[in-house]
């Protein structure tokens, strides 16, 4: 990968304009042209720039659900955006398929002394951000374009799916983590869980379950196009072996309905649900209609079936997160 020619991050402005005498297209308005040209398809929008690289709609619905699981994300961690010791005076930070930018903003309001950099393959983000956030559109699993040494904390959350080889990512954002700076994974698990007493507690749902189903074809669909959504757990290691010290890696239990008595896990449920019922059309269209070759209408009746088994309270499901996060060694003139 480090041999590869990477391509330029290309910022995106809210108003591109033609900046040429002969009324030529600038090479701006060329490129964000092409970034814009999106792909409309089973009544959804996907992006067009390294067109099929990521299998979610970009359209609003889609990203309406990111947010949401945003809100998930920060009541699981009790209101942190991050779990790596990074500092009170981080200097560059970068988030890797940053989405809508939400994590990005708050880390840029939260952390002034930073200059935040999100990437994606889509300019969906805000118009309106802090002065110290940008935002760029770049496919981070290509050779990146960021000098080596250059951020002091590099975030990932929820790429699984869209990483061919996740040993080739970790080396390329450690050479670009300053020495002593940190980069940090958040990924949930394909699989669902159940917890139905003390028999029950803790194991995969059965198999006959519509929603089992339902991820054993994602994770067929994922395999064939290979990149894995099997991740979540596996990423703390990756990072030792990537060279990466004082790796620690933590476990998260997130309920999918208010079921829990927990008064806060209840409420982490009743957000998952929804952020569950917003996603799973768009997680799953354009998986199984262009990889398993099913109809639309195929699937849309797994879905009508996995909806239903979400929303039923009887059903004690569960997903579980990971975060794991690890330092580069402080070594001076160390070549990542």
């Amino acid at each position: 990968m480090a041999d590869a020619q990477p391509d330029t991050p290309q910022i995106i402005e809210a108003e591109d304009s033609v900046s040429s005498d002969d009324n030529e297209p600038s090479d701006t308005t060329s490129l964000a042209s092409e970034v814009r040209a999106y792909i409309y398809e089973n009544g959804r929008r996907y992006h067009a720039y390294s067109e099929g690289h990521y299998w979610a709609p970009n359209d609003g619905k889609q990203n309406e659900q990111l947010d949401i699981f945003h809100h998930v994300y920060s009541l699981v961690l009790d209101g942190e955006l991050h779990l790596a010791p990074i500092g009170d005076h981080p200097q560059k930070i970068l988030d890797l398929g940053t989405g809508t930018g939400i994590w990005a903003i708050d880390m840029a309001d939260t952390y002034p002394s930073a200059q935040v950099i999100g990437n994606d393959l889509s300019p969906i983000q805000p118009n309106w951000v802090p002065a110290n956030c940008q935002f760029e559109v770049d496919d981070f699993t290509k050779p990146w374009a960021h000098p080596r040494n250059s951020f002091d904390f590099v975030h990932a959350r929820g790429i699984y799916g869209s990483v061919g080889s996740w040993p080739i990512l970790l080396r390329e954002a450690y050479s670009r983590i300053k020495p002593g700076g940190w980069f940090e994974s958040v990924e949930t698990t394909v699989a669902y869980y159940h917890d139905d007493g003390p028999r029950g507690e803790g194991q995969i749902i059965p198999k006959d379950n519509p929603v089992y189903k339902w991820c054993q074809f994602g994770r067929e669909a994922a395999e064939r196009i290979g990149k894995p959504f099997d991740v979540a757990g596996k990423v703390g290691g990756w990072m030792e072996d990537a060279g990466f010290i004082n790796v620690a890696q933590r476990e998260y239990k997130v309920p999918s309905g208010p079921w829990p008595r927990d008064p806060r896990m209840k409420d982490i449920g009743k957000y998952n649900l929804l952020n569950m019922l917003e996603a799973i059309e768009g997680f799953t269209v354009a998986l199984f209609t262009r990889v398993l070759g099913w109809s639309l209408m195929e699937t849309q009746v797994i879905l009508a079936q996995v909806r239903t088994e979400l929303s039923e309270r009887r059903n004690h499901f569960y997903f579980k997160m990971y975060v794991a996060y690890g330092q580069k060694p402080e070594i001076i003139g160390l070549e990542g």
